[in-house]
This record gives C-alpha cells, sequence and structure tokens, in this order.
C-alpha cells in the first residue's frame, strides 16, 4: 500500500504588487508632465467682412516663400517694406496661407512681425 502526502497545489501570483508599480507608474507621470502649456497667439480668424483701411497689405504664405500683395519677398525684406509702407504699427496686417504652407510657418512669421513691432494681425483663410 502506497501513501502519498497531502496534495499540494500551486499558488497563483498575486498581481497586487504589479497594480501598485502601475499606478505610481502613472501617478509619475502624472506628475511630471506638463499638461496645458502651449503659447497661444492672439490671432482674430476673419470669418467677414469688417472695417479694414489703408493701403492693402496682404501676404500670402507658401512652404518656401512669402509674397506681400503678390510680390515674392523674403522675410527680412517682408519686415523692412511694412516699416516703412504703414503709417503706424496697429494698421491691419492681413496673412494667408498658401499651398503647402504649414502652421509652423504661419506661427514663425507671426512671432517674427510681433516682435518687429506689429500688433494687428489677421488670418484668413
Amino acid at each position: 500500500m502506497q501513501f502519498t502526502g497531502p496534495r499540494s497545489y500551486r499558488r497563483k501570483p498575486s498581481l497586487t504588487p504589479m497594480i501598485d508599480v502601475v499606478f505610481l507608474l502613472l501617478v509619475f507621470f502624472m506628475l511630471a508632465s506638463r499638461f496645458g502649456v502651449e503659447n497661444v497667439l492672439p490671432m482674430p480668424l476673419a470669418a467677414s467682412g469688417g472695417d479694414f483701411s489703408g493701403a492693402p497689405k496682404l501676404v500670402d504664405i507658401y512652404a518656401d516663400s512669402l509674397r506681400l500683395n503678390g510680390i515674392a519677398t523674403s522675410q527680412d525684406q517682408l519686415i523692412a517694406t511694412l516699416q516703412r509702407v504703414m503709417e503706424t504699427p496697429r494698421q491691419t496686417i492681413i496673412l494667408r496661407s498658401g499651398e503647402g504652407a504649414t502652421v509652423q510657418h504661419i506661427v514663425s512669421l507671426s512671432e517674427a512681425l510681433r516682435n518687429a513691432g506689429f500688433t494687428s494681425l489677421v488670418l484668413v483663410e
């Protein structure tokens, strides 16, 4: 007659320590990241015709070039020309994106114009 010992059952691993580590990592990354820290450009979108006076200052932004009133120009020439043409820096400059223009092109140009002292920029579609 052969006697066997009590049957041993295999223990299942506990998932509690793994869940604790996952929650600790979640809390760490939530505290270490920065939410809602974007730069906001105060630039109105022209939805309809508004009050506009003076000579037109339309800047077309393309992927590889800029045009002021239809004339090709560089960014430095654009700023210099606008400083000569505009009576006050508060006059409106209309920015229009052309084919291939990215949001980064528009943001970079608007920041350059704001750094040059132009305060009234309008983005049209």
